[in-house]
């Protein structure tokens, strides 16, 4: 089932999140529970080699693969789905201006300007000819806007209402260093939990999808509330140091 599907059950989603540039790590990820992997290009240490192949460990593993590309890199947004990432998020994205761009990197004509040439993707979703993959490409894969800054917020309904937009993200430490106009890092300020529900719920009333990177796994179900349809739980090292934990202190006693 494409990711887009799982979205439109109106269901909350979670992703892993894949840091360490290694495909066998992504696999396993992909293996656990999680609903899809997310490889981070922006913060992690993936290269494109190490992402490229991760992608196609994932989907060995049965899970769509997202990728987080650096910012202004709009080419490797073209490029990931051509390799067979589902979905794309595009940090910094600050203006509709910004919108367009990452919406033309992501789409064909005539809704954007992605080049053709597929070809990994073609492979790892065999189901597809060049034709239907052609004709289904713009509504299958997912362009994610990440909004986390005050100019970002004040754009929202532009960038919601961007042709190619599919959704957002919202990356609450950067937001909250811009709404606090950078006095510190504090992604559970209680001022920001109000801005954040707006956000899920303007995305929800424009019938765009919304995501979000999860600082404490406790806010999931809260960030349902809100409308979103897509959380971020932990990064891979995140993930085994918490289960170290717990077998370490089920091995002790």
């Amino acid at each position: 089932m494409q990711l887009r599907d799982k979205l439109d059950q109106d269901r909350m989603l979670i992703t892993a999140w894949s840091t360490s540039p290694s495909e066998e790590m992504a696999g396993a990820l992909a293996r656990c529970p999680f609903d899809t992997v997310t490889v981070d290009m922006q913060h992690g240490a993936h290269t494109e080699t190490t992402a490229f192949a991760s992608a196609k460990a994932i989907f060995a593993a049965g899970k769509p693969a997202i990728m987080r590309i650096p910012v202004g890199r709009n080419d490797l947004a073209s490029r990931a789905l051509d390799m067979g990432f589902e979905a794309v998020i595009a940090p910094m994205i600050n203006s509709v201006s910004d919108a367009e761009a990452f919406a033309a990197a992501m789409k064909y004509p005539p809704v954007g300007e992605r080049s053709w040439g597929p070809m990994r993707a073609l492979q790892l979703h065999s189901g597809h000819s060049p034709e239907s993959y052609f004709r289904s490409a713009n509504s299958d894969t997912l362009a994610l806007a990440m909004i986390e800054t005050r100019a970002a917020f004040a754009a929202l309904d532009g960038i919601l209402a961007t042709d190619g937009i599919d959704g957002i993200f919202v990356g609450p430490s950067d937001l909250s260093i811009s709404w606090s106009d950078g006095a510190g890092v504090d992604p559970q300020n209680e001022e920001l939990q109000d801005v954040i529900a707006e956000i899920g719920n303007r995305a929800h009333r424009a019938g765009k999808a919304a995501a979000i990177f999860a600082v404490d796994p406790a806010d999931v179900p809260r960030f349902g509330k809100m409308g979103y349809r897509l959380a971020a739980l932990n990064t891979d090292p995140a993930i085994i140091h918490a289960g170290a934990a717990v077998m370490l202190d089920k091995a002790r006693g």
